[in-house]
């Protein structure tokens, strides 16, 4: 299975392990890390990103793959929809079945609204439910939320927006106990206190966890709750236009069933955008991590009608994906496999970075080692360097990954690799949109009645994002949509609904000279036709 030149490379990293274990390999300075990622990470490559011609964030730059749908066909000739007989009528629509979308939905039913989730494929199917590390909160005697600002502001770039991280870290502990009482089993010692761990660029031990299963037990229990509740919602049915009223505030969404193709009008006082992220659009040829619907779908509604974008031209390549084998080429090697000891080892045995530098940091150096130094490890398909995973039981016992990183085992498992006795590949994998549809702290886009929440938001991480940081916000900003959207719900008066934006932007496009074919929001991927 493994190559000669893997082979030998593996005999390199037993040889050194236990030299590696016991090595603290040195911190980069901050000037290190800005030539480092300016040199190497994606989102530093011009040639790349292309300049939008139209739209509230004309002249900035976003991916070519983004521009291409931002600036693309609207799905629907809005003089073929009849608006006057909606198919439903709520007080909160909320477009987006994943953990940021169940979480408005929870707090918009407390407050007493009618509320609907449509989602395009099933409630569930999503990012949250592929995540795994954990999610952090600084609710330990010798952590404070002031300290976790201070990670997270730095992780950053110093970017993010301050009252957005403001929010973020205060109410994480709340939104940690209010999990617990919904019933996540989150990992605990035998007194019932919470174990919690590092990440990368963490000054203090808050990640929480419920193994490596965190974001699928999170979503589990978000879902039953919505469930439980007899929230209505709506499957295989795609959100392909905002509505607004002729005061311009937001008033509902054309629909489509994935199935059937049939259109409907949901018409409704306040909409919250929670349809995630974009790593199906596979930036700059990356594989990614992201589930099967992630095509950035709220950012192109948002735009068309008119919403401001905030950092789209940032994403994260979390740096460690499977590079091997191809099977799951790609998909997620959480953090947590670091955070429990495991190092980054080069083709020659050479721990060759810190394990628990920022995502982007780490990706750059990882690219930098495969490319620039040429000390990768070359598979079939392509480079990779180890993940030095037996390291973790050399450094805490027999056992602990069987405990502690169920999930990564079991993975690996099915294509005869035993993670506890051979290091396992990896290479940075399009993971997370750290730019979106622009909020204040209140959740609203600069659309009235407009919300956004989850991976959809831009601003809440800055230009980089840590590790735990993401479940966190889909809790925080989630029910921060929901309460407010369902307040405001209760004093609009709606009025007539229309769908002019779409033609004005079809005017824009046109003025500025732009004739495309593609159509917009994309949906789904395609992998089996080309042209």
């Amino acid at each position: 299975m493994y190559t000669n030149e893997m082979l030998e490379s593996m005999k390199k990293v037993e040889a050194a392990r236990e030299a590696n274990a016991a090595l603290e390999p040195r911190r980069m300075t901050a000037e290190e890390k800005d030539t480092l990622l300016a040199t190497y990470h994606p989102d530093y490559k011009q040639g790349e990103f292309d300049v939008l011609k139209i739209g509230p964030n004309k002249g900035e730059k976003v991916p070519t793959e983004l521009a291409a749908l931002l600036q693309a066909n609207s799905r629907v000739n809005p003089a073929d929809i009849d608006l006057s007989n909606p198919d439903y009528d709520v007080d909160v629509l909320i477009i987006g079945g994943g953990g940021a979308g169940a979480s408005a939905a929870i707090e918009a039913d407390n407050g007493g609204a009618s509320t609907m989730i449509v989602t395009k494929l099933r409630i569930g199917d999503a990012n949250t439910m592929m995540a795994e590390g954990g999610i952090q909160a600084a609710d330990k005697p010798n952590d404070s939320p002031a300290i976790h600002y201070l990670d997270a502001f730095g992780g950053g770039h110093f970017a993010a927006k301050p009252e957005l991280l403001y929010k973020l870290v205060n109410e994480a502990p709340e939104a940690i106990l209010w999990l617990n009482e919904l019933g996540v089993e989150f990992d605990k010692d035998k007194d019932g206190t919470m174990i919690t761990t590092h990440g990368g660029g963490t000054s203090r031990k808050r990640m929480h966890a419920a193994k490596d299963y965190s974001g699928a037990e999170i979503m589990r229990t978000l879902r039953d709750e919505v469930l439980n509740r007899n929230i209505p919602v709506v499957d295989f049915t795609a959100a392909i236009e905002l509505i607004l009223d002729d005061n311009g505030k937001a008033a509902g969404a054309v629909l489509m069933n994935m199935e059937t193709k049939e259109i409907l009008i949901a018409r409704a006082k306040t909409v919250i955008i929670a349809t995630g992220g974009a790593g199906r659009l596979h930036y700059q040829g990356f594989p990614t991590s992201n589930h099967y619907g992630a095509t950035a779908d709220g950012l192109v509604l948002g735009y068309r009608a008119g919403a401001k974008l905030l950092y789209a031209d940032t994403l994260q390549y979390h740096p460690t994906g499977a590079a091997y084998p191809e099977q799951i080429f790609g998909a997620l090697v959480t953090e947590k496999v670091r955070s429990l000891g495991a190092k980054l080892i080069n083709v020659d045995g050479e721990a060759f970075m810190h394990p628990l530098e920022t995502r982007d940091v780490s990706a750059a150096s990882i690219i930098r080692e495969c490319s620039d130094r040429q000390k990768g490890v070359h598979t079939a398909d392509g480079v990779g360097v180890w993940l030095d995973t037996p390291m973790i039981e050399l450094k805490n016992g027999e056992g602990t990954i069987e405990k502690r990183i169920p999930a990564m085992l079991r993975m690996f498992g099915k294509y005869g690799i035993d993670i506890r006795k051979e290091p396992i590949l990896v290479y940075p994998t399009l993971h997370y949109q750290n730019g979106g549809l622009d909020i204040t702290a209140e959740g609203m886009t600069n659309i009235e009645n407009l919300y956004v929440a989850g991976e959809a938001v831009g601003g809440i991480h800055g230009r980089n994002r840590l590790m735990g940081n993401s479940l966190l916000d889909i809790i925080v900003f989630g029910r921060n949509a929901g309460r407010n959207a369902s307040a405001k719900s209760k004093d609009v008066e709606l009025g007539q609904l229309t769908l002019d934006h779409v033609e004005k932007f079809a005017k824009e496009m046109a003025d500025a000279g732009i004739v495309t074919d593609v159509v917009s929001p994309k949906l789904l991927p395609r992998y089996t036709h080309k042209k």
